[in-house]
């Protein structure tokens, strides 16, 4: 059995040597896991041998156990890809491959000429379409690209921080009478076909902390003249703080700005309850609607807990879905299945599903990647020790060829 030793060593070596290379080749794949080769000894024993109890076993070398997988973290570095994302902490990306469901460490993501968030092999990245449904089975990302996103009709306006002078007098009590405009503000909505219209909405005071709403300005050149009158009032109390309106709709005719084929006229909800009256001089520093015009994908950023949050051509900015992670009981059970790639065995147990930073998943970096956690210098070290091992099982055979040699010259 001399010779199996240094065969047996010889084998070993040479496995460290192919795991140490391996481990090199890739020192700078991203999302890559290093490998480890293990070793156990090899013990001879038969029944029936004679061998004094509590005695050692003849020892006949060394086998390879396992090759395994460490999935410490790795170094974290920022791209100028807003798709790339990077798991710090536990977890992998869940990819749509052709042979089936896979799991990834490599967040280097884009998309495809169909909208899908894919991985350089063309692999679809999994998750949920609506950001709170995170407990449900992932689905292939997809993103609005060529059509775009249509245009939404607006259904409310808020004035949510405005003021009006509690100085002012009452319009029709100073000589000339205080023009409408001079409290005056202006916003556009949309249509149902995302066109934009102008609204106007001006105040008139005409009572202790009382003012009377308009819609539009008077135009005594138009045939007939238009003469505007209030479409409600909004009071305030002693301190100045809203008090209380009659005003809940604006009324907003599309072919103003949209003359041909034009949407019947709609009404959106008017929010007053922002508005203060005070000292101050008349300002409006904040308004808000809720519709917006059609737009195309101008870019996608990444938050913490894997919210895709896409922004358009016109402005908006919204969620368009979750990234979802995958942890298992046992990652070093997971099967490597090329392309930085891994699949789920018995031996790693049941895959979880969850949304990053929930439980014990890690966060997402978005514009980031996760480097290789191979470290070069360990590596060449083991490489070096491993290349001696060789030569000394190498060794071993030679001389026990001596020694049989020795016995058959024996004479």
């Amino acid at each position: 059995m001399g010779f199996h030793h240094g065969l047996s060593g010889l084998n070993a070596a040479s496995k460290s040597l192919d795991v140490s290379g391996h481990n090199i080749a890739n020192s700078n794949t991203i999302g890559f896991k290093k490998s480890r080769a293990e070793f156990n000894e090899m013990v001879a024993s038969a029944m029936g041998s004679g061998q004094c109890p509590g005695s050692a076993g003849a020892g006949i070398g060394v086998s390879v156990a396992a090759v395994t997988q460490q999935f410490s973290q790795g170094v974290i570095t920022p791209t100028a890809n807003g798709l790339d994302m990077a798991i710090n902490g536990d977890g992998f990306f869940v990819v749509n491959t052709p042979s089936g469901t896979a799991y990834t460490r490599n967040g280097a993501f884009q998309l495809d000429k169909n909208g899908f968030l894919v991985t350089a092999n063309g692999d679809k990245v999994q998750g949920w379409a609506d950001a709170n449904a995170t407990g449900t089975q992932p689905v292939d990302l997809q993103f609005p690209t060529g059509a775009g996103i249509p245009g939404r009709q607006t259904t409310g306006l808020s004035i949510q921080a405005a003021n009006l002078p509690a100085t002012a007098p009452d319009a029709i009590s100073v000589t000339p009478n205080t023009p409408r405009h001079t409290y005056g503000t202006s916003l556009q909505v949309y249509d149902s076909q995302g066109v934009a219209i102008p609204v106007e909405v001006y105040f008139v005071k005409n009572g202790s902390n009382t003012w009377d709403v308009y819609d539009g300005l008077d135009d005594p050149s138009a045939t007939p003249p238009v003469v505007r009158t209030p479409i409600g009032t909004v009071t305030f109390d002693g301190e100045g703080k809203f008090d209380s309106t009659t005003v809940t709709t604006l009324s907003v005719n599309p072919s103003v700005a949209n003359p041909n084929n034009p949407p019947a006229p709609f009404t959106v909800t008017l929010d007053l309850s922002g508005m203060t009256q005070n000292d101050r001089k008349w300002s409006v520093d904040k308004m808000t609607q809720d519709g917006y015009a059609s737009g195309e994908l101008t870019g996608v950023n990444v938050s913490k807990d894997g919210t895709l949050m896409a922004s358009y051509s016109n402005g908006l900015t919204r969620p368009e879905g979750k990234v979802a992670l995958a942890r298992f009981t046992n990652p070093q059970g997971l099967a490597p299945n090329g392309n930085n790639n891994w699949v789920q065995t018995n031996d790693s147990g049941p895959v979880l599903y969850g949304s990053a930073g929930s439980g014990s998943f890690g966060q997402i970096k978005g514009a980031a990647l996760e480097e290789s956690n191979v470290d070069l210098t360990a590596e060449l070290v083991g490489m070096m020790t491993a290349q001696r091992s060789y030569q000394a099982n190498a060794q071993t055979i030679k001389t026990q060829d001596q020694v049989f040699s020795t016995l058959v010259n024996l004479r």
